[in-house]
Parts: structure tokens; C-alpha cells; sequence
């Protein structure tokens, strides 16, 4: 698997973290997050650690316990004899992780079909039209993204499930440079939308078998983007060596 040969430099525009109210390590974490979520860090590029001392003007131990916390997220791997990469998923991993998470998500899809009040619901099908928005506009990355946060924070109120809350939560946080690279492809932007319609045309009808059946497709094709991104970039599976479906 090929890895970046771009400096750690090239990451950030400013060099050091500020010094504000938040702790260092935070700085730190949400400065590499950041870069890895907007592939400024590419997956298998290495996280060396005096570069990133000298960088971000932080400790050793500060670096150490950023890292730390990036491993226990995914988005950083400790490789024996190496040190600590940005994670590529494996074709593995990215199957299961996005089948976990069609299983999960369309389940919550069909207990906010349920459970979620008339507000909620038309607060759902607003969040798909401020995603839309934020697609056609062609805003960056991040602001895609947050505008879809919208929707599972909404999703999420209204499926009145703590269980299903955290184990989400938890797949989210592993899924979100994958969710990077799928909705950076041309042009899945608006087919997510289109997708997303479709269950919030269901879920008005109280149909939530069927909605959860449309959230699972679409968390589906979402995968194979992302298999499909990940692969151009030269950090995943080739397309076709039996990508989820």
C-alpha cells in the first residue's frame, strides 16, 4: 500500500497549535483529526513524532497522548518497528465496518419512524434539504459533512434510543474519513440526496420497513464509493475484488 511522501508540514497552514482555553492534547488530537479527515494526512502516511513536536511546539508526551487518542478512534495505526501511520482501511475493514453501520443506521431509521414526533420528522426532511444545499454549492468537505451531522443528530433525537446512540456514535467516529472520501467523489453528493428523499418520503408514510430498507441501499452504494475513492487515491482495495453490496 503506497504511502504519502508529503511532509507533515504540508498538513497545516500555521505551524504551532494556539494556546487557548482548551488542553494542549486537544489541540493537538483536533489538528490531526482534522488533517486526516480532509486527506491533508493520506492514509498510510507516517505520523513521525519529532516532526510533529517541532510542528505543532508541543511535548513529546502531549504528541504521544494525541496519538493515543487517534488510535483508539481508528484514524491512527501503531505499526511495530514503525510507529504510528495514518489507518488504510482494508478492504475487510471497510465491508465490515459499513455493513455494521447499514445494519445499525437502517435500524435507527425504522425507530424514528416510530417513535419521532411530526416536529422531529419535518426537522429530518429539513436536514436532507440543508445537506442538498450544502452539496450543490459545492462547499468544502467539512461543511458537507456537517451539514449531514445535522441529519444524524436529528435521526438520532428521534429514534430515542441510547443503545443505538452509542454503538452509532462509535462506528461514526471509525467511518468518517470513509465518509470523507465517498462524498468527494463527483457527483454522489446529489445522488445521496436523491437517496435520502426516498426515506423521507417513506418515513411520511409510516412505512419503516421500507425506509430502513432505502437508509440500508444507501449506506450500501456509499461504501462502494468509498472503495472506489480510497482505491484512486492508492489507499484501498481495488474496485471489483468483492466490494460490499
Amino acid at each position: 500500500m503506497p504511502t504519502s511522501t508529503n511532509s507533515l508540514a504540508e498538513a497545516w497552514g500555521s505551524s504551532p497549535v494556539g494556546r487557548v482555553a482548551a488542553p494542549l492534547r486537544e489541540q493537538v488530537s483536533a489538528a490531526l483529526r482534522e488533517a486526516i479527515h480532509d486527506f491533508r494526512l493520506k492514509p498510510g502516511q507516517r505520523l513521525v513524532e519529532r516532526e510533529l513536536i517541532e510542528q505543532l511546539d508541543v511535548s513529546r508526551t502531549t504528541v504521544r497522548e494525541a496519538l493515543r487518542e487517534l488510535t483508539a478512534e481508528g484514524l491512527v495505526t501503531m505499526v511495530p518497528q514503525k510507529g504510528a501511520i495514518v489507518s488504510a482501511p482494508s478492504f475487510d475493514d471497510v465491508r465490515d465496518l459499513y455493513e455494521v453501520r447499514a445494519a445499525l443506521e437502517s435500524l435507527l431509521v425504522q425507530r424514528f419512524t416510530e417513535r419521532a414526533s411530526r416536529s422531529q420528522a419535518l426537522g429530518l426532511a429539513a436536514a436532507v434539504e440543508g445537506f442538498a444545499e450544502a452539496s450543490a454549492q459545492g462547499a468544502g468537505i467539512q461543511a458537507v459533512l456537517a451539514a449531514k451531522d445535522v441529519f444524524y443528530e436529528v435521526l438520532l433525537a428521534g429514534a430515542a434510543s441510547p443503545a443505538l446512540q452509542q454503538l452509532t456514535e462509535g462506528i461514526q467516529a471509525r467511518v468518517r474519513v470513509l465518509r470523507a472520501a465517498s462524498m468527494s467523489t463527483p457527483g454522489r453528493g446529489s445522488q445521496a440526496v436523491d437517496e435520502l428523499r426516498g426515506v423521507i418520503a417513506a418515513i411520511r408514510a409510516r412505512d419503516g420497513q421500507h425506509a430502513a430498507a432505502l437508509y440500508a441501499e444507501h449506506i450500501r452504494k456509499a461504501s462502494r464509493t468509498a472503495l472506489q475513492s480510497l482505491h484512486d487515491i492508492g489507499a484501498g482495495p481495488r474496485p471489483g475484488e468483492g466490494a460490499a453490496s
